[in-house]
């Protein structure tokens, strides 16, 4: 069967932006960078997306470039003879299934909160109705379950169209529209008044802050950031790899691709700090920030109910994105590795992702009282974690290894595969860089994230 290709470079960059931007941009990096020193750890997160995410971000797209195949074959396309370097091809699939177990069941509230924002359910509650909202859709398996499943067959859906009628088509779209409301959102919270006092909490230099919370502290916070924003791993990266031309090198997509990922995380904290300070609300970590914190902000607004259905549009599509690249991702694995067609795989997948996102619906309900990992925990927390700091890198280790190791692929082939092509290319000097220096930051990085 020939392999498909993407319709152009556009669709490509869009495509793993779209993977790369995600909820965490919205509701993590914001308030991380408030905490930590404001512009100060700004600094310190783009030292380490240039130093550790963007590297590892070539060597998903030359592998993917390279095999032609998903995560599930490519290692055994490239490998030598006797190798065992495809065995992590089951850790990568297995990591996807993971994360579309939860995620999909968070895009769900996004899609909710839409769909009461947009019908005016806000109006008129003060902050204590508002949480308690909230805590009612989680505390009803019926909503989550509907709102789910329209967020898995979507996705499904728009994959069974094919890669340039479907996902490549749809990701333009979404991504084009997320870019737009975005800026629109920022320019007016920053029109708020008392909202220039979020702006300068949020992008000013604050060393004091810095050292109250520990300058290791947030160095560590800024490269857990840096790289997980990224989706790194599990062959979401490699999945559009294998599907582009010969034409560019994959520094400078990765380059442009870390660029707008960095952009939608920025941006979103020019949103949420201005209007929280505006309103004197705190601008809360978490689900409680997007859930709670800024529908009040929204029912204090001129036009409020306006500016929150564009919010959780914004947020809607930013979560969806992700799910239509791993979707992706999935569907390919099913066609590598069995041989089904595009529309097996994605019936098969329908049903598959729907049974597997339950546990996580009824995590909040049903079975809350399996609290796997300590009083207040939830399955939701269980799947994260193992998907953050246990997958993600030690997949981005793997592919590390294989990429610069004698023992794997080799550093020559993987340094002629990125450099194919025009544009900025990776130079020979980066050898020692990459073999020595990089694979120690990832294992603290993991024993950071699984004992930390």
């Amino acid at each position: 069967m020939e392999r498909e290709k993407l319709g152009s470079r556009m669709g490509f960059i869009l495509l793993s932006a779209g993977c790369a931007v995600g909820i965490g941009n919205v509701w993590r990096f914001p308030y991380t960078a408030g905490m930590y020193g404001g512009s100060a750890f700004v600094l310190f997160y783009l030292f380490f997306l240039v130093v550790m995410g963007v590297p590892v971000m070539t060597m998903e797209f030359a592998v993917g470039r390279a095999s032609r195949k998903s995560i599930i074959k490519s290692f055994s396309r490239l490998e030598k003879p006797g190798q065992k370097w495809h065995l992590h091809g089951y850790l990568g699939m297995a990591g996807n299934y993971l994360l579309m177990m939860f995620y999909t069941t968070v895009a769900g509230w996004m899609l909710y909160y839409f769909y009461q924002m947009l019908t005016g359910k806000f109006m008129g509650k003060d902050s204590a109705q508002v949480g308690g909202m909230f805590q009612e859709m989680l505390d009803n398996p019926g909503i989550l379950t509907i709102s789910m499943i329209i967020i898995v067959a979507s996705g499904i859906l728009i994959c069974s169209a094919g890669l340039q009628q479907g996902v490549e088509r749809i990701s333009k779209i979404m991504m084009s529209l997320l870019f737009l409301i975005i800026i629109i959102l920022a320019v007016h919270s920053l029109t708020l008044e008392g909202g220039m006092e979020g702006l300068k909490f949020y992008l000013f230099p604050d060393i004091q802050r810095m050292k109250a919370v520990g300058i290791g502290k947030t160095i560590t916070e800024a490269m857990n950031q840096a790289f997980f924003t990224l989706s790194l791993g599990i062959g979401s990266m490699a999945i559009f790899g294998s599907y582009i031309d010969k034409k560019r090198t994959l520094l400078g997509e990765a380059v442009n691709i870390a660029a707008l990922d960095t952009f939608v995380a920025l941006v979103s904290g020019l949103i949420i700090f201005p209007s929280c300070f505006a309103f004197q609300i705190s601008p809360d970590m978490g689900p409680s920030l997007i859930f709670v914190t800024l529908p009040n902000v929204f029912n204090g607004m001129t036009g409020g109910r306006i500016w929150g259905t564009l919010f959780f549009i914004f947020m809607t599509f930013a979560a969806f994105s992700t799910i239509i690249a791993v979707f992706e991702n999935i569907i390919s694995c099913g066609m590598d590795l069995f041989g089904w067609n595009r529309k097996k795989s994605c019936l098969i997948n329908l049903a598959v992702l729907i049974l597997l996102s339950m546990p996580c619906v009824l995590g909040y309900n049903l079975w809350s009282s399996f609290q796997p990992m300590g009083e207040g925990s939830t399955i939701l927390d269980l799947e994260d974690f193992l998907v953050s700091n246990v997958i993600l890198p030690v997949g981005s280790l793997c592919y590390l290894l294989f990429c610069v190791t004698r023992w794997g692929w080799g550093f020559d082939k993987y340094r002629e595969e990125a450099n194919t092509g025009e544009g900025p290319e990776i130079p020979g000097w980066l050898r020692i860089y990459m073999a020595r220096i990089l694979p120690v930051l990832l294992i603290f990085l993991i024993l950071q994230g699984i004992f930390g």
